[in-house]
Parts: C-alpha cells; structure tokens; sequence
C-alpha cells in the first residue's frame, strides 16, 4: 500500500470510529443526553458527544494496530504451517477456544449466584454471526480460502483489543465500543482490497509518469544535439 493510500485509510477508520462511537453512544446514554436537554444544557450535551467520537477515534486507532499485528501473525502462521489449509484449521479452532472463554472466564468473574449464562453466551453468538457475516463479504470480494483468516481477525482480534474494557464488566463501555470495534475491523478487513487496487493505480501511474518524463527528457536532448 503507498503511503497516499495508507493515509486515507487510517482517517477513514479513523472516521469510523470516531461517528460509531458517537452514534452508540448517543443511543446507549440517550436518557440521560435527553435529561441535560431538557435543562437546556446543550453545551454539556455536546461536549460528552465531542468526549465519545475521541473515544472512538481512541479505539480505532487500536484496531488498526490489532489489524497491522494481525497481517505480521498471518504470514508467521503462514511460514510455519506451511499449509493454508492447516493455518486455516488452527485459526478455527483459536476462534472456538477464544468464543469459549469469552463466555466462560467473564460468567465466573462476573455473575452472582444463580445468574442466567444467556446474556454471556448471547454477547459472544452475536460477535461469532458479526464475524461470519463480515467472513463471508471477504471472502466475496477474494476467494473462499480467506474466509477463516478473516473469521479469525474479527472475532479473536477484536476480542483482544476489547480485552481492557472486558475486564471492567460497565455495560455502557461494554457496548459501545464492542460495536467500535467490529464496525472499525469490519471496515478494514473489507476496504483493504479496495485500497491494494488504489496503491497499485498510483504505482502504476507513477511509472507511467516516470518513463513519460524520461521520454520528454531523451527527446529535448536529442533536439540540442
């Protein structure tokens, strides 16, 4: 990817972050938004929205660090596998083993005596069909053989990059920026293809450029000789 290309990614998901956050946001804490309004404080109002599009924008530059680490892993795996099908294999199972624990470990530091384990189970099913939908455009837009990669990246990736809001149990963080994540991961996992055509655009046009002004260059030597 050249560096035009990746500066228009990383604002994009930058961008994605930043308005997910806002609008989760707004509608997780909307009673107590309409509270200040009816005080006519919009200036509060608009400060906490100002304060979640930072967040936001906080985490997405998370994600993107999770998904840059995630590539590095992918090639290791690659390396060391040395068979797609075998590194796809692993992956399934890590995606298994981390929906597990995702249930698992949080009930047993979470729950009180005779709590339900639905609402558990629940968050993690929602983030599995989240990453499968999202598994299934990849693998649209390349071949099938993506699929686990990316089934991989949205579900334990964004669990590990949820890990520190995991850990306080806040049902309003625990929400909002469950959603930041799979809309910022989502979104680069998806648009990559879009911006590796780009980079290659601009690669392309730039050696076009490159060998034009060679070109004039001969030519305007010639004419002096």
């Amino acid at each position: 990817m050249t560096i035009r290309s990746w500066i228009r990614f990383f604002i994009s998901t930058l961008l994605v972050g930043g308005i997910t956050t806002g609008i989760v946001g707004i509608v997780v804490r909307w009673n107590e938004l309409v509270i200040l309004l009816s005080g006519q404080d919009i200036v509060e109002v608009i400060s906490v929205i100002v304060w979640m599009v930072g967040v936001g924008m906080t985490f997405s530059v998370v994600s993107q660090m999770g998904f840059l680490a995630y590539l590095t892993i992918h090639q290791f795996g690659m390396g060391i596998f040395r068979s797609v099908k075998l590194w796809n294999s692993v992956q399934l199972v890590l995606v298994a083993f981390v929906l597990f624990d995702l249930v698992y470990f949080r009930f047993q530091a979470f729950a009180d005596d005779g709590a339900s384990l639905l609402p558990y189970i629940g968050l993690a099913i929602f983030i599995l069909i989240v990453g499968l939908l999202v598994a299934s455009l990849r693998a649209k837009q390349t071949n099938k053989s993506i699929f686990p990669a990316a089934l991989f990246f949205m579900v334990v990736v964004t669990t590990l990059e949820w890990l520190p809001v995991l850990r306080s149990n806040e049902t309003y963080w625990l929400i909002t920026i469950m959603f930041t994540l799979l809309a910022t991961n989502a979104y680069q996992i998806l648009s990559l293809p879009r911006y590796n055509k780009r980079s290659q655009k601009e690669r392309t046009e730039r050696l076009a450029r490159k060998e034009a002004r060679k070109k004039e260059s001969g030519t305007q030597q010639n004419k002096t000789k």
